[in-house]
């Protein structure tokens, strides 16, 4: 799910920004105010480039930069976006997964990412070994068809691979480097990951149900 903001008397929406899933830093929430229109969210500002209207993925969920001072950065989220994703659970001092939007030229280490948060999936069980460091996650009912063995998949804003699938339950194998620039190694069983499937997945799924229903209505 993305995020909108308002410039003068026109609503912009935060889809036409792509990411990767390759996080680049993590931030720690400042500030999280609820109010009658979703919450307003702030977090420091690393970066001297930032401008007011850039997206910016936080825990993969595309959202626009609603203010700007010299060293915080202010992001409205609306009940819808609050709904779909897991921003309203997090508190100040909680820690959030930070990717700024792809360049043009850019390399692309990780998939294709939209910063549309397709739903959460909870945490059920965890290893965490020196051998093996391993996340089990029970996807929504409905993403279901959109996860393959070996498929890509956004978790919290990480690219990550598919390394074990049964239904809507899969695991997800984290290495060293992510667990050292991520969020992902630190989350407690019960947690609700924000999940985005694979963008060409869920196209080929779409399309393919389209055509059916169109044919069996012929």
């Amino acid at each position: 799910m993305g995020d909108e903001y308002t410039r003068g008397n026109r609503v912009d929406v935060c889809y036409e920004f792509m990411f990767t899933g390759i996080v680049e830093t993590t931030l720690e929430v400042l500030s999280a105010l609820d109010h009658a229109g979703g919450r307003r969210m702030v977090l420091p500002r690393t970066w001297d480039d930032v401008k007011l209207g850039e997206s910016i993925a936080v825990n993969g969920c595309c959202l626009t930069v609603a203010h700007v001072e010299e060293d915080k950065l202010h992001f409205d989220i609306i009940h819808e976006t609050l709904n779909r994703t897991n921003l309203g659970l997090l508190h100040p001092g909680d820690k959030v997964n930070i990717e700024r939007s792809l360049r043009a030229g850019a390399r692309i280490d990780g998939h294709f990412v939209q910063g549309h948060i397709d739903g959460t999936g909870i945490l059920t069980h965890k290893i965490a070994t020196d051998a093996e460091w391993r996340l089990t996650i029970e996807a929504p009912e409905g993403l279901s068809k959109y996860l393959a063995p070996k498929g890509s998949i956004s978790i919290d804003g990480v690219s990550l691979t598919i390394a074990g699938l049964h239904g809507r339950i899969l695991d997800v194998a984290l290495i060293p480097t992510t667990l050292e620039i991520t969020t992902l190694g630190s989350r407690t069983v019960g947690w609700a990951f924000n999940l985005e499937c694979d963008m060409i997945a869920k196209q080929i799924v779409t399309f393919m149900e389209l055509r059916d229903s169109t044919a069996s209505g012929r």
